[in-house]
């Protein structure tokens, strides 16, 4: 059986994370963003690194202050059930969220963290929906109750916003809590 992880183990890989998505944009910004490009850029080869780094650029601190407080709570309502589980779950959105974004995006760079945020969104209401316990539940309701406004994120109702990588990402969520049951 697994322990439980408690709210400071949870919360100290999600601030890890958060330090390094603002490390990378301060170095972004020290280049002029000219790392930028390393975004997912869809059905090119140049694109395919984005997959994995989007997550890490942004388009300056504004867009990286709007990710991180959602990153941060979502990020550790997941990682309260299950803070190993963190880490793989992050991973699959990231990989199966970013490919959908490299395969059916507009021809634009996609970047920022809010596909994985989606993802965890996704996440946190697919568990709800599945769960047998009243805590994945109750966490659902909460996270519905706040976020609740990010289903009009994967709508393309904005262009400068890729509400692909929203979609994907929410989508990637779903399915990783299929593949990651126990989390």
């Amino acid at each position: 059986m697994k322990k439980k992880s408690s709210f400071s183990s949870a919360l100290s890989g999600i601030l890890l994370f958060v330090l390094f998505i603002w490390g990378f944009e301060f170095l972004n910004y020290l280049m002029a963003h000219r790392l930028s490009y390393l975004g997912i850029y869809p059905r090119t080869v140049k694109g395919l690194p984005g997959i994995l780094l989007a997550p890490l650029i942004h388009h300056g601190i504004e867009h990286v202050l709007m990710n991180t407080i959602p990153f941060v709570l979502l990020g550790v309502l997941i990682s309260l059930k299950n803070h190993q589980n963190l880490f793989k779950v992050s991973i699959f959105i990231v990989i199966v969220g970013g490919l959908g974004v490299w395969i059916f995006g507009r021809p634009a760079f996609h970047a920022g963290a809010s596909g994985l945020i989606f993802g965890y969104f996704g996440f946190l209401l697919a568990r709800g929906w599945n769960a047998k316990d009243f805590g994945s539940v109750a966490i659902a309701i909460i996270t519905v109750f706040f976020y609740g406004g990010m289903f009009l994120g994967i709508l393309p109702v904005q262009t400068y916003i890729s509400w692909e990588a929203h979609l994907f990402g929410f989508i990637a969520g779903i399915m990783a809590n299929r593949q990651f049951s126990t989390a």
